[in-house]
């Protein structure tokens, strides 16, 4: 019998630079994803993927309407990073991503950059900040955000330099399953890819709107699929979201909020968990993954009512910092003034 040893994963978090990361003034900021650049005639530098939505609209409120991907870029793997571009552009609504996009995990295999992302579509007017949703407490109350919201679903872009420009395919890599738990969306795309080009793909859904969010996975032969789900359930049934998951020494990794803290036992904090096969998974010894204090390199620390949409930097096929969505104050996002993201060193 061989005895694995699984050491706290929150021991590997350092502490990160305050202007580390990447922020627009006139921008929301979430779900960034980064890599670098490593093909022939590449500049070797580390490129960010970031959803983004103006700041004259509500942040709850409009990223399933507004919210787009564009991509950064820096000397270092920390940034800060500058604006780029917008990478992937707007196709109307007779795609499942002609409307917005959102998420954004960037990953590379044999010489391809493979752009995973959310997108969503709807048939009526894109809002604007003379013509926005409104909603009294909460933007799940309106019609027109329930509609783009349930339309989430999961894409692939694909691309030889990480600069693009982008393949895109006009269907996403699941649908949704009707009486399943899976019937409402596929949401919050996150992928592994081993050597051999096998890839894992952990995603959220739920039963219906009383239901809470539970992670599937699904496998395919190559990164662009096709793809199949692991399990007819959920591989998490735990009320989490925003897993990030990796391929590093033989095994897969992931990561994930939870809600409550019944798992990792801090609300809103990260569980860690990794799987020699990708169907049987060890929770880690403690669980704890992150929590919603950061600790900076001059000294200090801070806590924020949002630290989330967990991302991995992979350099050489090892995980060397995780990016996080975080909002300013400690305020949870509904009324938060201003959010970016941040990049952790991790202790490798």
């Amino acid at each position: 019998m061989v005895c694995r040893v699984i050491l706290p994963f929150s021991s590997r978090l350092l502490p990160a630079r305050k202007d580390s990361g990447f922020q627009m003034p006139d921008y929301w900021i979430w779900c960034s994803s980064a890599i670098r650049a490593i093909n022939p005639g590449e500049d070797g530098r580390f490129h960010l993927f970031a959803s983004r939505w103006p700041r004259a609209l509500s942040m709850a409120g409009h990223w399933p309407t507004n919210s787009e991907i564009v991509h950064a870029s820096s000397d270092t793997a920390e940034g800060p990073y500058q604006f780029e571009s917008q990478a992937l552009a707007l196709r109307g609504p007779d795609y499942f991503d002609g409307m917005a996009m959102h998420n954004p995990c960037i990953r590379y295999f044999d010489g391809k950059y493979y752009l995973y992302y959310v997108a969503t579509t709807f048939d009526f007017e894109r809002p604007t900040p003379e013509n926005p949703i409104v909603y009294d407490q909460s933007p799940t109350e309106s019609p027109l955000w329930r509609k783009a919201w349930e339309s989430k679903r999961t894409g692939v872009a694909v691309a030889d330099s990480v600069n693009g420009p982008w393949t895109r395919f006009d269907r996403p890599l699941l649908e949704t399953r009707p009486d399943k738990w899976d019937a409402m969306i596929i949401s919050n795309p996150s992928i592994a890819i081993r050597e051999d080009g096998h890839t894992l793909l952990i995603y959220k859904s739920r039963r219906h709107w009383e239901a809470p969010f539970e992670l599937g996975l699904a496998w395919a032969p190559h990164p662009a699929g096709p793809y199949q789900r692991v399990s007819d359930e959920p591989t998490f049934p735990l009320h989490c979201e925003d897993p990030c998951l990796w391929w590093e020494d033989g095994r897969y990794h992931v990561i994930m909020k939870d809600f409550s803290g019944q798992y990792c036992g801090v609300g809103y904090g990260g569980v860690y968990a990794s799987s020699a096969d990708g169907r049987n998974w060890e929770l880690g010894q403690p669980p704890l993954a992150y929590t919603r204090t950061i600790q900076w390199t001059d000294g200090t620390t801070s806590t924020h009512g949002n630290v989330e949409r967990a991302g991995v930097l992979l350099d050489g096929g090892r995980s060397t910092h995780l990016l996080f969505a975080i909002t300013a104050g400690e305020e949870r996002y509904s009324v938060t003034p201003q959010t970016r993201s941040i990049v952790i060193p991790l202790r490798v």
